[in-house]
């Protein structure tokens, strides 16, 4: 939509920054005096989407003020928002990029510009979803898939996989020997590459390696698999205004939307106003952290909005989470994160928005917002809102942001009252607060035999102490009291030493699940680089070891300058990939092998992985403890677990002075500051470099640059639908529906996973029989996500899930009746008849039709198939706009009624007549083939509504306007 002009009611709030860039906003704080102070952030974002968008169609005035009076309006009204950007990923970009193609065909047969057809607000195209696994190398020898579970994706590599390739070390001058093999010594371990786990640096001598060849050859792969797709995508990006692909291999949708891709603050014609994102990808939510508001949405609201038209959704509540007091100096950053996810969950904040705020806020970094919004399916909620502050700012900045860039955000958001400032007299009034005292996050470890046992750092001493005295079992290991003192000599490497029950043999930080944020990594980095200035050291019979979970790791300790005094304590770098925590850890020592059996000691292990199970670190350690990685480090200098941290030292310093945890503890500020330093830039800048640089696959990539796309009709991928076969310049009379069959008699609950083609293509399907027909075999049928760009074969895959349960068939199977001959067929071959018979079709179905996710050809197949109207009990509301959407009228029983209570068998014709003026709820009457007579509501909400089934659907409707 084209910048204010007459037709726009709040023109009059325009107003000029107070800066030297002139740049021009709508003062929305002016609308509202006090009530717009007292909105929560993320309200007062959709409030300036709506005055700024208002045009008396998409937002009339009543919804500016439905959302300024939010206090009394929640929950109880629908409002508009139109995004200022929009995220696809590849698998539900494509469909609509092959409609705005199409579109383009179009508006050139009725004789318009088909150079003027292009997405209404930017788009970016990830292609992070076609990505398979065709060569792997595993990381540990003689454990193909080592501690179970999924393999690792190769979409996930290091950030700093883009870098220039360099030749590997042989044995340079910089380097004690050759990276082919690692060097015995200390905590020697095996070096092999893992396909997510790729290392930038050697780890064993810190030196630039190549990409491993398996990363290359799985690239190779892909884009020969899916060059189709590829060339129409660089095509994509080459004809149509407002729409970036950012290429394969460049990283994930949420992730580069996150690093890349949002703006904070948008400027349009030198117009500023807020970033907000709707896409299709459940991550989006992630840039609610930077204080952009943002979800996922189905692929059809997407392509909405790229053509056009607002996000609907009902006026949230929203639930303000106060954060107060301050951390526990133990506890990391994931023990906050954890903590406050699981207090909303216990909450209950499920269809709503959650907004943060209090003096706590500021104590999170922008990792661990971002990660707290990302989880809202944790939680339940829509989205989790952190406003701008001066914590964004410093990340912004980190990022690549320029000063005048940086300080214009800052300037506009204060104008408009969108930044938090802890110093505020006041706060928004929310529908609910919620209070969380970040000192009531304990810090806490898990053990001694299974990972679900927690155990508060503080009670570390005395909860091992009961360990020994409780019988056999998960918590216990019945040592009669007598011998819970015992200590035996140990002489190892020319010193004397004890080991106690409690003793810690062996020590591993693990960089993988939950610990791969980067702040527990520098977390460890920092007290170990603390604990050697003061002195303290680790005892050499302690088995320790360092396994990053990626080179990024390994890049950012080198980096920042910690890796150095981890190796110091022994936590020298062995790998990438599993290693302790699935048992492939180095045998202790003879000389520590023998003390434990001679003592029959509880001995430990403390690691930062995911599995403690006892006997699997090692089979003489039979207490295993789950700690974040800076605790690992703590308690290998400690020695023992049987220690309380807050009265006791670790050691002394070369005065005799006592060294406690808390003198070495690194505090969150510091941990903030390296993160944002050494990480944050690092990432952004590589990013940033693969976006603009591209690789060489993608750059060589052949791709038209016609103003029509070229299709090719051999192609079974790409193929231009059939929206607009019979599109008309303007639309014609609303036609009657004339003794209409039904396609399917469903009941109650058909999701739109029964609805909408998904998952692999079955032997045996009409979409099978239609790619057979074209010479491919079923190793090439890929999946019907790979191949969403091809209406023919999505049109086949319409109700073909096995699960669907029609009742003219009577038991589960992707099945009907075509009447006119009797015949039992495949739902597509029984439509394909009815359409070359010229019968129009309907749909029967019971309560809650088209619920579960949002998918666009749940709505879009049926229309193909030649389904003209829908009539249903009652539907989820999101399904019911995207029939609308795509021209099929949502007709719906009247109250108390159904099929079975008409006695309606649904073997009968149906016939129904449109007034000339629709009008939002008119009820109509159908007449079926047995002259009975009923009434049914037009489930039409708005005039836009009416509008766009007039049109028959948004593609129609949109493509007339640009013709």
């Amino acid at each position: 939509m084209d910048a204010p002009g007459a037709g726009y009611p709040f023109e009059y709030l325009i107003e000029t920054l107070n800066d030297s860039s002139h740049k021009k906003f709508f003062n929305v704080p002016k609308l509202g005096g006090t009530k717009y102070d007292v909105l929560p952030y993320s309200v007062r974002v959709l409030l300036e989407a709506a005055v700024r968008k208002c045009d008396g169609f998409f937002v009339k005035k009543e919804d500016v003020m439905n959302i300024l009076d939010w206090k009394i309006r929640q929950s109880n009204v629908e409002v508009p928002l139109f995004p200022a950007h929009v995220l696809l990923q590849d698998f539900t970009g494509i469909p609509a990029m092959v409609d705005f193609a199409a579109m383009r065909e179009a508006v050139k047969i009725l004789g318009g510009d088909p150079e003027k057809v292009h997405p209404a607000c930017p788009t970016d195209l990830t292609v992070d979803h076609s990505l398979q696994i065709d060569f792997s190398r595993c990381a540990i020898q003689n454990a193909p898939n080592p501690g179970g579970g999924e393999l690792p994706k190769a979409g996930k590599l290091s950030p700093m996989r883009g870098q220039p390739k360099k030749l590997p070390c042989r044995g340079q001058a910089a380097c004690r020997g050759s990276c082919d093999s690692a060097e015995p010594g200390r905590n020697s371990g095996t070096f092999a590459s893992q396909i997510e786990n790729t290392p930038i640096l050697c780890p064993f001598h810190l030196q630039p390696v190549p990409e491993p060849e398996t990363v290359l050859k799985n690239q190779e792969v892909e884009f020969g698999r899916n060059r189709e797709r590829l060339q129409f995508f660089k095509w994509s990006s080459r004809v149509f205004n407002n729409v970036a692909v950012v290429p394969p291999g460049t990283g994930t949708a949420h992730q580069v939307n996150l690093e890349y891709l949002s703006r904070v603050v948008c400027a349009e014609k030198d117009l500023l106003f807020p970033d907000s994102v709707v896409g299709t990808d459940s991550h989006i939510t992630m840039v609610n952290g930077l204080g952009i508001l943002g979800w996922g949405v189905g692929g059809i609201e997407t392509e909405a909005v790229m053509l056009g038209l607002p996000v609907s959704l009902t006026l949230p509540e929203v639930v303000g989470c106060e954060l107060t007091g301050s951390s526990n100096p133990l506890a990391t950053s994931i023990d906050v994160v954890l903590g406050i996810t699981k207090h909303l969950r216990q909450v209950g904040v499920a269809g709503k928005f959650v907004e943060f705020f209090g003096s706590g806020v500021s104590q999170l970094s922008i990792v661990d917002r971002t990660t707290i919004a990302n989880m809202c399916p944790e939680y339940g909620a829509i989205l989790s809102f952190f406003p701008v502050d001066n914590v964004t700012l410093k990340h912004l900045e980190h990022t690549g942001f320029d000063k005048a860039k940086l300080k214009l955000v800052e300037t506009y958001l204060k104008a408009v009252k969108l930044f938090r400032n802890d110093q505020s007299s006041s706060e928004p009034e929310y529908s609910q607060v919620i209070r969380i005292n970040l000192s009531s996050i304990v810090p806490s470890v898990s053990g001694p035999k299974r990972p679900q046992d927690r155990v508060a750092v503080t009670d570390m001493k005395s909860d091992f102490q009961a360990c020994l005295s409780e019988k056999v079992g998960f918590k216990g290991f019945q040592i009669a009291a007598e011998k819970q003192s015992d200590t035996i000599s140990l002489h190892y490497e020319g010193q004397d030493y004890q080991l106690t029950h409690g003793s810690v043999v062996l020590a591993a930080v693990i960089s993988c699940t939950n610990n791969c944020n980067p702040s527990v990594m520098l977390a460890a980095g920092l007290l170990a680089k603390k604990a050697v200035e003061a002195g303290l050291c680790v005892k050499p019979y302690i088995r320790t070891s360092l396994s990053p979970g990626s080179g990024m790791v390994t890049h950012y300790l080198s980096s920042s300058g910690v890796l150095p005094y981890l190796s110091k304590l022994g936590f020298e770098i062995v790998g990438y990939g599993c290693s302790t925590c699935v048992g492939n850890t180095a045998p202790l020592s003879e000389a520590v092998l023998n003390a434990v059996k001679q003592g029959d000691l509880i001995t430990c292990g403390v690691l930062s992985g995911n599995k403690n199970f006892e006997g699997r670190l090692c089979d003489c350690v039979r207490a295993n403890y789950l700690a974040s990685p800076p605790l690992v480090v703590a308690y290998a200098i400690a020695g023992t677990v049987n220690i309380d941290f807050q009265t006791e030292p670790l050691g002394t310093d070369s005065t005799g002075k006592k060294i406690y945890l808390h003198d070495i503890w690194p505090t969150r500020e510091e941990v903030h500051q390296i993160e944002e330093e050494h990480v944050v830039f690092s990432m952004f800048k590589t990013l940033k470099e693969k976006i603009e640089i591209g690789n060489k696959w993608w750059n060589s990539l052949d791709a038209p640059d016609s103003v029509l796309f070229p299709w090719d009709l051999k192609s079974t991928y790409i193929r231009c639908p059939s929206f607009f076969d019979k599109l008309t310049k303007e639309p014609v009379a609303l036609q009657p529906i004339e003794n209409a069959h039904v396609l399917l008699h469903l009941g109650d609950s058909v999701t739109t996973d029964h609805i909408s083609p998904a998952g692999s293509i079955a032997r045996s399907s009409a979409a099978a029989k239609y790619l057979t027909n074209r010479g491919l075999t079923p190793r090439e049928f890929n999946s019907y996500g790979a191949r969403r760009g091809n209406d023919a074969v999505m049109t086949r895959g319409t109700f073909a899930n096995i699960k669907l349960f029609n009742k003219f068939i009577g038991k589960p199977a992707p099945k009907t009746i075509h009447f006119p001959s009797g015949q039992t067929l495949d739902v597509f071959e029984a439509a394909e008849l009815y359409q070359k018979e010229g019968i129009p079709l309907i749909i029967l179905a019971g309560k809650k039709y088209g619920s579960g996710n949002s998918r666009d050809w749940a709505a879009k197949g049926p229309y193909l198939l030649g389904v003209k109207a829908v009539l249903a009990e009652s539907y989820e509301k999101i399904h019911k706009d995207h029939l609308i959407g795509i021209g099929i009228a949502p007709l719906q029983f009247l109250p108390g009624e159904s099929a079975d209570i008409l006695g309606l068998s649904g073997r009968e014709t149906f016939s129904l007549t449109f007034p000339e003026e629709l009008s939002p709820g008119i009820t109509l009457n159908i007449k079926t083939s047995t002259g009975k007579v009923f009434s049914v509501i037009a489930s039409f909400e708005n005039d836009v509504e009416i509008t766009l089934y007039k049109h028959r659907g948004l593609l129609n409707f949109v493509a007339r306007k640009f013709s």
